[in-house]
């Protein structure tokens, strides 16, 4: 799509939105209506000269103010067009423009995890946000101009043609040039204007990630390093915003040129024509003011090019996004549901690289029985939480299956899937919202008093009135008003209140204090009780306290049985983790 036309682009993106042509015939007969309004008042100029002023019988009172009293009228219902064109197109716009972005949100959404790790977030970010912005921009401004001109230049180019086809050939002749070299820049313009919608989703990412960041540039003392690296990024976008405007400025000259060179040309062959008496003093008048409302067309035209480059490019860089299937798709009402009941878990022959890296997981073949607990252990980057991923059908292998009770994850439906499958991941993310509010995004129907109830029975009634306003509490942006140990109380009472059947933790008891340890653990015992989980475990305690333990390396499952078993072979893998967990509590 990245190679496609201008053409091109704007008839995939109407195809995209079809609410932009809802009405648009309507849109354009107005304005048709708003125009001739317009061209009214040099016809009535040239009837009240030839006519009111210069007529046989000398000038004529009443023909000029009749002529005055209509082109009154013409011009009131000529506004009154353009308020109901302006305001239609404004609506029409909105409409298409917002189910635009809800479209590429759950787009981006939908793709795996894989390929958004492949892109900066701020730059996906600015496809829902700048991006579509710049369309807006353009459709709401640029668009509404446009659209008005080209009813104008219609309409003026036919009366332009009933007065004179001798002076609309000269008008044409002259700009016959700047349209030839319009449409030469054009293409220079679209690829100038994607270099510069480009640098603006990276100028945006930068700003995010330091934003985002913060806390780490400050403890390390990188401010200097990072205002660099966002210049830098600031520095691109300008230059490229430069490179554009310099081929907009070609552009929009040459109408001009072509603008001086037509009321030149009509003025020449319009007295020589007069000369003749082709030509009356009221149809030259006239004629000169057609011109005029040909010409302004045109060179709004030329001076909207940019804007309309710049809302192509954002427009392809959309259709860019929508245009990656999802390598992890819903098969929707195609799939299957799962069975009823606890979950077992079968990886048949699974193997998991990322693209250009080193094979991640290798030839895993296991089976996981229903309601038992599962550590997943090993050291870091040996494949623990691809594990995961895979399991909860974040990725999919590059080779083998996922099976859930006997049926492939990739026959599930996602509806079926994320109401049965539940992840708590690593950092245990929050939402900016209330502590309540988060744990609705669970299940939406939960009373006040069925959450605190969940709290209760998860021994978390102390915490939760330990809060300065309880459930009310507002956790801020990604929970960060909690410490990381609270967050994962409330992700684990956001995965409780969802009542699964597979639970899979993502290391949800790293990083805690011992106090919130102990409450996290009891927790983690209630809300395993009678469902399969499988905990990524960096801590002593979990793996203890699961049925069975897997040990990983390398992306192979080496080693597999209880705990207590594993850690009596002296010399393996897990007995040198335990060893290293036991003198880190030291």
């Amino acid at each position: 799509m990245s190679d496609a036309g201008t053409m091109a682009t704007l008839k995939r993106g109407l195809s995209l939105s079809p609410e932009l042509r809802t009405g648009l015939t309507g849109t354009l007969g107005l304005a048709i209506l708003q125009m001739a309004g317009r061209v009214s008042v040099p016809v009535a100029v040239q009837q009240g000269i030839d006519h009111g002023i210069n007529g046989p019988g000398g000038p004529n009172p009443r023909i000029v103010l009749g002529v005055v009293a209509l082109t009154l009228l013409g011009l009131v219902i000529s506004t009154f067009c353009g308020y109901l064109m302006t305001r239609r197109l404004f609506t029409v716009s909105e409409n298409a423009l917002s189910g635009l972005r809800s479209r590429t949100f759950r787009h981006i959404h939908d793709l795996s995890m894989l390929h958004q790790q492949s892109e900066r977030r701020g730059s996906m970010v600015s496809r829902v946000t700048g991006d579509v912005d710049q369309i807006s921009q353009f459709l709401q401004t640029g668009g509404v101009q446009l659209l008005l001109s080209l009813g104008q230049l219609i309409v003026s180019l036919a009366v332009m043609s009933v007065y004179s086809w001798q002076l609309t050939l000269v008008v044409l002749l002259a700009f016959a040039p700047a349209i030839a070299v319009i449409r030469l820049f054009q293409k220079r313009l679209a690829v100038v204007y994607r270099t510069v919608r480009e640098r603006s989703g990276l100028m945006l990412g930068a700003i995010a990630e330091s934003v985002v960041g913060a806390t780490v540039i400050r403890a390390y003392g990188v401010s200097d390093r990072t205002g660099r690296r966002l210049d830098t990024a600031v520095e691109d976008l300008r230059t490229a915003q430069q490179r554009a405007i310099r081929a907009s400025v070609t552009s929009f000259s040459s109408g001009e040129i072509a603008a001086g060179l037509a009321l030149s040309g009509v003025v020449v062959v319009g007295v020589l024509l007069g000369v003749d008496g082709g030509m009356t003093v009221g149809r030259l008048t006239a004629f000169l003011f057609l011109v005029t409302l040909f010409i302004q067309p045109v060179q709004i035209a030329t001076e909207q090019l940019n804007e309309a480059q710049n809302a192509v490019a954002g427009w392809r860089r959309i259709l860019d996004v929508l245009d990656v299937e999802p390598d992890v798709a819903d098969p929707d009402d195609r799939g299957a549901e799962l069975p009823a009941g606890p979950l077992s878990v079968r990886f048949d022959h699974v193997s998991f690289r990322y693209p250009g890296g080193p094979i991640v997981l290798d030839d895993v073949d296991l089976t996981l029985d229903a309601t038992r607990k599962y550590a997943v252990v090993g050291e870091t980057g040996s494949g623990k939480t691809t594990f995961a991923k895979l399991l909860t059908r974040l990725m999919d292998p590059a080779e083998g299956r996922v099976l859930l009770s006997g049926t492939p994850l990739t026959d599930v439906r996602f509806s079926s899937l994320r109401s049965r499958v539940v992840m708590v991941p690593q950092d245990g993310f929050l939402f900016d919202a209330t502590v309540a509010e988060n744990i609705r995004f669970a299940e939406p129907s939960l009373t006040d008093d069925q959450l605190r109830d969940a709290f209760t029975e998860l021994g978390l009634k102390d915490w939760l009135d330990g809060l300065p306003a309880g459930l009310e509490t507002a956790v801020g942006e990604r929970g960060e008003a909690l410490s990381v140990g609270e967050r994962q109380l409330v992700a684990l009472v956001r995965a409780y209140v969802a009542d699964p059947d597979l639970l899979v933790l993502d290391e949800a008891t790293s990083a805690v204090d011992p106090a919130t340890e102990v409450r996290l653990q009891y927790a983690l015992d209630l809300v395993t009780r009678g469902r399969t989980t499988v905990a990524i475990a960096h801590r002593l305690s979990t793996a203890e306290a699961a049925d069975e333990v897997l040990v990983v390396e390398a992306g192979r499952v080496v080693q597999r049985g209880p705990h207590a078993l594993l850690v009596a072979e002296e010399g393996s893998i897990y007995h040198k983790l335990y060893a290293s967990w036991l003198e880190q509590t030291r």
